[in-house]
């Protein structure tokens, strides 16, 4: 039986290895940090990617994870691979069975972690996953969230296996996504759950691990690695998704579309209007307002055409177009600019055209 952390045999500490590597992974290293002697567990080494080339002078710069670790004094590995096929990863096995660990906490460590691996500690690998599981596994469970237009989220602390985010649940807590929530500022409220979700388990693992759920595959999506190019507009799109979209992707790889072949990054607009409709076409600069830059969009897929009566005959017409506020968008070699500075300047104005490609 698995000791807890209130009755453990001898008082011993729980032995306890962390492995990630962005800040979102840094928040609960820290918090696992400061709770070591209420938590009664001994962080004995941390796993980190590489140090990778970073910033305009390319230097080699430390993981924020590592960055902590080593305010802390405590053992940092940063093995390549953990493969068996490889001398490398057999020796980062060896290492890692030389820390006699009893969990392994993992949070966006950026390394698969084969079945020996996650079989080294006593207790298994538990990861903080930023979703409520099954929904959206994979790498950018956060971005997806938004760009679905989900109304919430959460994280998960799940004991992990051989699959993709598929192990069993022992941990799930929520949080509404709200509507001014961007990447950015979701990220920082799933970090700062996702510290206090596993000092939670932590508090009483054995009874965690005791209650464990197996996920329901069904229900499952898959959360794809973000890449650059879904950062385009396309115009035709609903207002609402564009403005998921520009949410979704904010700070990285974020939005952008064309003005006269140059490139134009969209950073912030508002909540849809419903009410706000025209017949203008798709990606038009309808006005240019100290508030907002008003754009014609695509139909919303849920807007439904609409019955009229003329002269004892009913005829459809279709719905207008929704339209999206754009308050804040950056030209090319340009500096961030609100939506008044822009209606001050000449850059943009009405009528203007934003296409979908530089052509």
């Amino acid at each position: 039986m698995l000791p807890t952390t209130n009755n453990r045999s001898s008082n011993r500490r729980l032995r306890v290895v962390f492995a990630g590597t962005p800040e979102f992974a840094a928040v609960s290293l820290k918090a696992l940090i400061n709770q070591q002697e209420a938590l009664n567990i001994e962080i004995v080494a941390v796993y980190t990617q590489p140090d990778r080339k970073a910033g305009r002078g390319q230097k080699l710069s430390a993981s924020a994870v590592k960055q902590v670790a080593l305010a802390h004094d405590i053992a940092v590995e940063q093995p390549l691979t953990f493969k068996k096929s490889s001398s490398e990863g057999m020796a980062a096995r060896q290492t890692l069975r030389s820390y006699q660990p009893d969990v392994m906490i993992v949070a966006a460590y950026g390394l698969i972690l084969p079945i020996g691996v996650l079989t080294t500690p006593t207790y298994g690998c538990l990861n903080i996953h930023a979703s409520l599981l099954p929904r959206w596994r994979g790498a950018a469970p956060i971005h997806r969230a938004l760009l679905a237009g989900d109304s919430e989220t959460g994280i998960t602390i799940m004991q992990m296996d051989k699959g993709l985010d598929t192990g069993d649940m022992l941990y799930k807590v929520s949080a509404p996504i709200e509507a001014n929530d961007t990447a950015a500022s979701l990220h920082d409220k799933m970090a700062e759950l996702g510290a206090t979700a596993i000092v939670t388990v932590l508090k009483d693992l054995e009874h965690y691990q005791a209650q464990a759920v197996p996920q329901d595959d069904s229900q499952a999506n898959y959360a794809e690695k973000l890449v650059k190019t879904e950062g385009e507009i396309d115009w035709t799109q609903s207002a609402t998704e564009i403005e998921r979209q520009i949410r979704g992707l904010t700070p990285w790889p974020g939005a952008y579309t064309f003005l006269a072949g140059q490139r134009v990054k969209i950073l912030a607009s508002l909540p849809v209007n419903p009410s706000q409709q025209t017949n203008q076409p798709a990606g038009t600069v309808i006005s240019v307002g100290r508030k907002a830059i008003l754009v014609a969009c695509g139909k919303d897929a849920d807007t439904k055409q609409a019955d009229i009566k003329l002269d004892s005959k009913v005829e459809s017409i279709e719905p207008s177009a929704s339209t999206l506020a754009i308050t804040e968008l950056q030209f090319a070699g340009g500096k961030p600019m609100t939506a008044e500075q822009i209606c001050h300047g000449n850059q943009l104005n009405d009528g203007d055209q934003f296409t979908t490609d530089s052509k």
